[in-house]
């Protein structure tokens, strides 16, 4: 496989509601919030990690293709031919297993997209910080008694608000075999999936939606919003 050029694909990802995505906490402090949020661990500054945005857009895009199970598409959906299960693969890449067909795992070849961690955009964290402002909230949550109408098991999440703007980056590898054109697409239906779904935890009560601005692929800008991730 010869490497014919890397993709660079950049934006502005912010916020258009709270976004939760856990810390993992493994204690809880008296007065706390017991559902932190990631963040880096010298500057507190909380960031999206690419693992996230990659487990969500592949989620997404199986969804899509109807082949969705349990685990994430391997070699052995690929069985039928599926174009959009190998495109998915191509882009995502396959585990490690020793009975994997050869021949495929040559059609398949590495992964080609790799998602980078997303830092606070730095002009919006430094006016948040000149502003005495704090870069997350506590959004209190509870669960309502059907009978008593009274609020039960009272909780707080942490989440950065709303507004909130990262920097987002995506590169993807072009091989001489590949139809560029195609995986750059499935590329970008998933960013609009993404986009038209929601990032992170409790997305069904409002969190996570997130917004793809000033969105450029090797330096021309695109606009999400004119494509159909359905086609």
């Amino acid at each position: 496989m010869k490497l014919e050029k890397i993709i660079e694909i950049t934006a502005t990802l912010r916020l258009e509601t709270g976004l939760h995505i856990g810390a993992g906490d493994s204690e809880m402090h008296i007065g706390g919030i017991g559902n932190s949020v990631i963040k880096h661990p010298f500057t507190q500054s909380p960031y999206i990690p690419g693992s996230s945005l990659k487990g969500k857009i592949r989620s997404l895009l199986e969804w899509r293709s109807g082949k969705v199970q349990e685990a994430p598409l391997s070699l052995n959906d690929f069985k039928d031919g599926n174009e959009d299960v190998k495109q998915i693969l191509q882009l995502f890449g396959i585990g490690a297993d020793s009975e994997n067909d050869e021949k495929k795992l040559q059609e398949i070849g590495v992964s080609r997209l790799a998602f980078w961690d997303c830092s606070l955009n730095k002009d919006w964290e430094d006016k948040i910080r000149e502003d005495n402002l704090l870069l997350t909230e506590a959004k209190s949550e509870n669960t309502i008694n059907r009978i008593t109408a009274t609020a039960d098991h009272p909780r707080q999440t942490e989440r950065v608000p709303a507004g909130a703007k990262f920097d987002f980056k995506l590169t993807m590898r072009k091989f001489e075999s590949d139809d560029g054109k195609r995986l750059l697409e499935l590329v970008l239906k998933g960013l609009r999936l993404l986009e038209l779904d929601s990032l992170g935890g409790s997305g069904s009560r409002g969190y996570g939606k997130v917004k793809f601005e000033k969105l450029m692929v090797d330096n021309v800008e695109k606009d999400l919003t004119t494509i159909n991730p359905f086609e």
